[in-house]
C-alpha cells in the first residue's frame, strides 16, 4: 500500500506490479490475496475480490472511547480508523494490537477486535515491541528449538573430514559492537605468483540439519531483523553467538572458498572444501582503515605493498594499536606486520575488482549507513553516519567475490539454487529517468546501456545533487529477490550471483551451503524445484517485511524527535535539500537525519511565486527553488499518524539575530514527560 491511499499487487511468481488507484481498492488491505482485473496494458487494474486476508496483526492508538471506540492503525498505509467493540482496559491514547474483523463495505470504517494492550504511545520505550507486533516478529524462540541448539551445539566434535587450516593466518573484520562473526578472510600466493583468496563462512549446515526443529524455525524466520536497538536472530545464541561464530583463537568448522586471482584481477580458478579454522585476529572497521591509511602516510612512500620490509611497526603515522592488544589470541600482537600486510594486499585485490565491476556496468549506489542513537528510555538523541570507505569495500568485493563463485559453479553444472536475482529495470521506467534528468539539464546518454548509468552515477559523486540523484535511480531499479528460475545481478553486473557468506542471519545462504556441499560429495546437490520456488517466494517475503520492520522503527524515533523539537520550542535549524519541486512547495530531505517533508509556497517568499513548468522550479523574480537547491528549515508542524512534516526556510541572516542554533548530529533534543493522554494532532 501507497501512502497516498492507493496500492500495488504484486505477482507472486514474476513478481509484475499492478497499479491500484485507492477508488479500485474496495476493503483490500496490506498483505492481502486477491484477485485483480486488469485494465487493457496490464500495469493498473480494479481489485475485483478479497481471496483471502492477511493474517499479521494491526498495532494502532486508541483515539476514542466506549461507546464508539476506535483505533488509528500505526502504520499510514492504513488509511482507515478501526471501530473496536471492547478496548480491553486500554484508555485513549494507548496502543493496542488487533486483528480485522470484518470490512465489507469501503464506505464504512472496518471492524476489528483488540488482543492485546501494549501500553501508553508517548512511551518511547515500547516502539520496539508496537512493531515486532505490527510485522509478526517472534519475540522469542520455542522451548523445543532452544533445546535443539544446545544438543546441536554438540555436534562441533563430530567434524568429519575437513580440511585443516587453523595454522593460516585467517581474520575476521565486522562492526566494533557486532556479536557474531560468520565470515573470516585470508590471503596467500600460489607458486606461480597468483593471489589465492581465501573466504571461510561459519558451517552452519553442520549444526542445522533439514527437517530439525532449528531448521523448520530457520525457515520460517528465514531472516535475522535488525531493529534500532534489538536484533531478531535467525538462529538461537547458541549457534549465531556460539559454535557458528568465528570467534578469534578458537576451533570453529567452516566452508571455504578460494579463488584464484591473476595480476590483472581475472579470478582464473576456484575450489571449495568443509575446513576447521583457528582465526587469528578479531579486526574492527577502523583498525582495518587505520592500516589503510597508515600505510599511504608512510614516510618517504606514498604507499606500501608490504608491511613485511618495516624495520619498525611505529613507521607506521597516526595509527593507534592499542585496541590489538586487547585481542584474545597473543599472536596477533606478535605478528601484527603480517597482520597488516595481508590486510594492505587484501585492499589492492578488493579495489581491484571494484574497479574491474564498475567498468562492467555495475551501480555505486552505497551510501554511509545511518545509526541512530537512543538515550536509556528509547528517546533519539541523534544520528551517527557511519562512513562507507575502503575497510568495508575489502570486505564487500570479498564476500562478492565468494557469493558469484559458488552461483557460477551450481548453476552452469545445470543445478538450479535460490539466486540472487537482480533484473534490469523496465525500459519505460529508464525513459522515465532519463527525461527528468534531462528537465533537470542533465544529459545522461542512453540508460538502457549499465554502463553509462554507471558512468553517471560516477559523474555525480559527492556533488550537490548526488543524494537526489541516486533516489531517482534507485526508484528506476527494480527489487532485488531470491528466484529458483532466472540468475543475474544487474546492479552488481555478475552473470550469476547467490548468497552464500551469511547463512547465520540468511537461510537462502544456509540453502546454497547444503546444496554446494551434496555437490563436491558426490550426491549431485539437486532440490525439488517447487521446494525451491516456495523457498524463494518466501524468503523475498521475509526479507521485505524485515525492512519494513526495520524502516518503520527508525521512521518512528525520528518523528518523535521531531516533536520534541516543535513541542518544545526548540530553535534548531536544519540543514536541507529541495527533492521535488510542485506548484504548491517544494519537498525537502534533511541529509542529517535522513527524513524529509515539505515546505508550502506560501512560507517561501513574501512576494509572489510562480511555477515554472518548463524548468519544473518555483521563481519569485529573485530566487528560484528546484531540484538540488540548498536552504536551511526549522520544523513548523509534525503530523504522526500521516508521518508529514511541514517546514519554514530559516534566512542564513537570521540566524545569530534570533538565536537559533544549527542542528547536530550528536545534539540531544529536549523530551517531554510521557503523558498517558496525547496531544491533539499528535503522535
Amino acid at each position: 500500500m501507497a501512502r497516498n491511499g492507493a496500492g500495488y499487487l504484486l505477482h507472486p511468481d514474476t513478481d509484475a506490479a499492478v497499479w491500484i488507484e485507492a477508488k479500485d481498492l474496495s476493503t483490500a488491505l496490506p498483505g492481502d490475496i486477491v484477485t485483480v482485473q486488469l485494465g487493457r496494458d496490464g500495469t493498473e487494474g480494479r481489485i475485483a475480490r478479497i481471496e483471502k486476508r492477511a493474517p499479521r496483526a494491526i498495532v494502532g492508538t486508541v483515539t476514542a472511547g466506549a461507546p464508539f471506540a476506535r483505533v488509528q492503525p500505526l502504520s499510514p498505509t492504513f488509511r482507515q480508523e478501526f471501530l473496536v467493540p471492547d478496548t480491553r482496559g486500554a484508555a485513549v491514547g494507548d496502543r493496542v494490537v488487533m486483528r480485522l474483523a470484518r470490512w465489507e463495505n469501503p464506505r464504512l470504517a472496518p471492524e476489528g477486535i483488540v488482543t492485546d494492550v501494549i501500553g501508553p504511545a508517548d512511551n518511547p520505550s515500547l516502539d520496539t515491541r508496537s512493531v515486532m507486533e505490527q510485522y509478526g516478529l517472534p519475540p522469542a524462540f520455542p522451548k523445543q528449538v532452544l533445546a535443539a541448539a544446545e544438543s546441536a551445539s554438540s555436534r562441533i566434535d563430530e567434524a568429519g573430514k575437513r580440511l585443516d587450516l587453523r595454522r593460516k593466518f585467517i581474520f575476521t573484520c565486522d562492526p566494533a559492537m557486532a556479536r557474531d562473526f560468520d565470515d573470516a578472510l585470508s590471503l596467500e600466493t600460489d607458486k606461480k605468483g597468483n593471489r589465492v583468496l581465501g573466504v571461510h563462512i561459519a558451517d552452519v549446515s553442520h549444526f542445522v540439519t533439514p527437517g530439525s526443529p532449528l531448521d523448520k524455525e530457520a525457515y520460517r524466520r528465514s531472516t535475522s531483523v535488525y531493529l534500532v536497538d534489538k536484533v531478531v536472530p535467525m538462529l538461537p545464541e547458541q549457534l549465531s553467538n556460539g559454535v557458528c561464530s568465528l570467534v578469534p583463537g578458537e576451533d570453529r568448522l567452516a566452508f571455504s572458498a578460494f579463488l584464484t586471482f591473476d595480476a590483472q584481477g581475472n579470478c582464473i580458478a576456484r575450489k571449495f572444501a568443509k575446513s576447521v579454522i583457528r582465526s587469528k585476529a578479531r579486526f574492527t572497521y577502523e583498525q582495518v582503515m587505520a592500516l589503510i591509511k597508515g600505510a599511504k602516510e608512510l614516510k618517504g612512500s606514498k604507499e606500501s605493498k608490504d608491511l613485511n620490509d618495516f624495520k619498525d611497526i611505529k613507521d607506521l603515522k597516526d595509527v593507534d594499536f592499542k585496541d590489538l592488544k586487547d585481542l584474545k589470541d597473543v599472536k596477533v600482537v606478535k605478528d601484527l606486520k603480517r597482520a597488516a600486510g595481508t590486510i594492505l594486499a587484501l585492499n589492492r585485490l578488493a579495489q581491484q575488482l571494484r574497479k574491474r565491476r564498475f567498468a562492467a556496468g555495475a551501480l555505486d549506489m552505497e551510501v554511509p549507513e545511518a545509526e541512530i542513537k537512543l538515550d536509556s528510555k528509547g528517546m533519539m538523541t541523534g544520528v551517527e553516519v557511519r562512513p562507507y570507505d575502503e575497510s568495508h569495500q575489502l570486505i564487500e568485493e570479498c564476500m562478492v567475490a565468494a557469493n558469484e563463485a559458488v552461483a557460477a559453479e551450481l548453476w552452469t553444472r545445470g543445478i538450479k539454487i535460490l539466486a540472487r536475482l537482480h533484473a534490469p529495470p523496465d525500459p519505460e521506467r529508464l525513459e522515465e529517468l532519463r527525461a527528468n534528468l534531462a528537465g533537470l539539464g542533465i544529459s545522461c546518454g542512453d540508460l538502457s546501456q549499465p554502463r553509462n548509468l554507471s558512468r553517471f552515477l560516477e559523474k555525480i559523486k559527492d556533488s550537490p545533487l548526488e543524494g537526489v540523484l541516486s533516489v531517482m535511480v534507485l526508484r528506476s531499479m527494480k527489487r532485488a529477490i531470491y528466484s529458483a528460475r532466472e540468475i543475474g545481478h544487474y546492479g552488481l553486473a555478475k552473470k550469476h550471483y547467490a548468497h552464500f557468506t551469511s547463512p547465520i542471519r540468511r537461510y537462502p545462504d544456509l540453502v546454497l551451503h547444503r546444496q554446494l556441499a551434496s555437490f563436491l560429495s558426490g550426491k549431485g546437490g539437486r532440490l525439488d524445484q517447487g521446494w525451491l520456488d516456495r523457498a524463494a517466494q518466501h524468503a523475498s517475503e521475509r526479507e521485505q517485511l524485515a525492512d519494513e520492520a526495520e524502516r518503520m522503527l527508525m521512521e518512528i524515533k525520528k518523528y518523535r524527535y521531531m516533536e520534541d523539537v516543535l513541542t518544545k520550542g526548540a530553535k534548531v535549524v536544519f540543514d536541507a535539500v529541495v527533492g521535488k519541486c510542485t506548484p504548491y512547495g517544494v519537498f525537502v530531505d534533511l541529509p542529517e537525519i535522513a527524513i524529509g517533508g515539505m515546505v508550502h509556497v506560501s512560507k517561501l517568499s513574501q512576494s509572489f511565486v510562480r511555477w515554472d513548468a518548463f524548468k519544473e522550479a518555483l521563481v519569485d523574480g529573485q530566487k528560484t527553488w528546484q531540484v538540488g537547491a540548498k536552504m536551511k528549515v526549522r520544523v513548523a508542524a509534525v503530523d504522526f499518524d500521516q508521518r508529514k512534516i511541514d517546514f519554514v526556510p530559516v534566512n542564513e541572516g537570521a540566524l545569530e539575530q534570533n538565536g537559533l542554533r544549527r542542528g547536530k548530529k550528536s545534539e540531544r533534543p529536549p523530551r517531554r514527560k510521557n503523558e498517558r493522554h496525547p496531544r491533539k494532532k499528535r503522535k
